[in-house]
């Protein structure tokens, strides 16, 4: 299958080179020509790998053996064999991505990312290692970590912003063992440890260097095509629940920061799954919602630190994807992110804003609306969330109280209440006490629900990745690896 940036038609790959590149040459980010026929209703009947195995050969279908690679990639890893189960809660359905080995949601991704471009690798020919470059706002870097670490003819580098992401999320990745992977926080938040890294790409392009670059953020199509199978996953058991007929519509709340996330839906959307409004739940960096409401895209404003830091950002890569896929125009696409670089923001066209309002809606949570829905999902429904979810939640309730839509419902779920303990503490009348891992102790002790084993065990590891250095350092930290 033929794959172009979304900002130059001719800038061409296959499937296979797509994964294995990352980003286009030109900083665009790649995309089908033309989406599949594919059978939505046949991919319903699996079980959650197969689901996968046919979504991924339809849309990765240079890359062979497929079924192998996603048995590889998921069997014994996650905590059901459905890897990403719904739970009813009062009015909505949680869709509960925290199941992985990291208790997030990048883990259905990143679990399944290693196999794809190891796979690629080999259909390429290329025997050179591939160095995967990633930066995190806080799940993606453990996901990524755990999933690339010590797999043969791949290194992996992870940047993550000093003191922006959770101390549970920060010992996730500076314990991490194996013996390809380098960790380091910035000076900075998020979107500068991001900038950097496609600043990397873009220095390194054409150049001689001992290994290849590509990327595990969802700026790759390897990374962002696996996380379509869940909204498949939930569509089949809302079916089964019978609260559904095949065909009628469910709408989903997406709490999102890199807007790969609920890209996923509008592609799974796009392969006939009978998806609804798609719901983009931010937190007070409410950039996206700005946008989805005015048209207008503008990172001029502050970033603040919140209780869902993985939201905390102000460019949202996948956006780019978006503008592509409803505008089809990818001279727009390049001068709407020329003007972004240079200027800070951009306004799309009329007909274009008219076409996004049309499949999605948006609304925004700030901390204290987060705390007061954590402690109201919990006290009402005995469902305990974090404040990513809790973000979902509320942006939810706000599109069916604005709009009156009362079709069915999902909430995604991203990360273990766990991973924000203290948040969740306090939304749950508990005083928080001790540093993070007290507080796993505490909210385990008040709610009965247990910690993740892999949260639990992290206590006392040795940290292997310690360093700290300024933004404009990454390009030769990466250059000495």
């Amino acid at each position: 299958m033929l794959y172009h940036s979304t900002r130059n038609p001719s800038l061409t790959a296959d499937s296979a080179q797509a994964v294995l590149e990352g980003l286009a040459p030109d900083g665009g980010l790649y995309m089908p020509v033309q989406i599949p026929a594919f059978d939505w209703e046949a991919c319903l009947a699996g079980d959650s790998q197969a689901m996968a195995t046919a979504i991924l050969s339809a849309l990765l279908p240079d890359i062979p053996d497929m079924e192998k690679l996603v048995r590889r990639a998921y069997t014994g890893k996650f905590q059901t064999e459905a890897l990403t189960p719904t739970v009813k809660a009062g009015p909505f359905r949680v869709l509960e991505l925290f199941r992985g080995p990291t208790s997030a949601f990048k883990d259905v991704a990143l679990s399944m990312l290693p196999q794809l471009l190891t796979a690629a690798k080999q259909v390429k020919g290329v025997s050179e290692d591939i160095l995967i470059l990633t930066a995190t706002s806080g799940d993606t870097g453990k996901a990524a970590l755990e999933g690339f670490h010590d797999v043969p003819g791949v290194r992996i580098c992870v940047f993550y912003p000093d003191g922006g992401v959770s101390q549970v999320q920060r010992a996730q990745m500076v314990t991490q063992e194996g013996g390809n992977v380098a960790v380091c926080a910035v000076r900075g938040n998020f979107d500068d440890a991001q900038t950097g890294v496609k600043n990397i790409f873009a220095a390194c392009q054409g150049k001689e260097l001992p290994f290849r670059l590509s990327s595990a953020n969802s700026i790759n199509i390897g990374r962002l095509a696996p996380q379509i199978m869940y909204y498949f996953r939930a569509y089949r058991e809302i079916l089964d629940s019978g609260e559904i007929k095949l065909g009628d519509k469910v709408n989903f709340s997406v709490p999102t920061g890199n807007f790969g996330d609920i890209l996923a839906g509008y592609l799974a959307k796009k392969l006939g799954l009978p998806v609804g409004t798609l719901i983009c739940a931010s937190n007070a960096n409410n950039v996206l919602t700005d946008f989805i409401r005015t048209g207008t895209y503008d990172r001029r404003r502050p970033l603040y630190k919140t209780t869902s830091p993985s939201m905390d950002i102000l460019v949202s890569s996948n956006l780019e994807r978006l503008l592509y896929l409803l505008s089809g125009d990818t001279a727009l696409v390049a001068g709407l992110m020329g003007r972004l670089n240079k200027e800070g923001s951009y306004t799309v066209p009329d007909p274009l804003l008219r076409a996004i309002q049309a499949e999605f809606w948006a609304g925004c949570c700030d901390d204290a609306r987060a705390e007061e829905v954590m402690g109201r999902v919990y006290r009402d429904y005995g469902y305990l969330c974090d404040p990513h979810t809790a973000s979902g939640w509320a942006a939810a309730e706000d599109y069916v109280n604005q709009t009156g839509d009362h079709t069915p419902m999902v909430v995604l779920s991203t990360a273990s209440p766990y991973k924000f303990p203290a948040a969740v503490l306090r939304a749950v009348g508990v005083k928080a006490q001790g540093d993070e891992y007290a507080q796993m102790r505490q909210l385990e002790e008040a709610t009965g629900v247990p910690i993740p084993k892999n949260l639990s065990s992290l206590q006392g590891k040795p940290e292997r990745h310690t360093g700290v250095i300024a933004k404009e350092e990454m390009l030769n930290y990466v250059l000495n690896l």
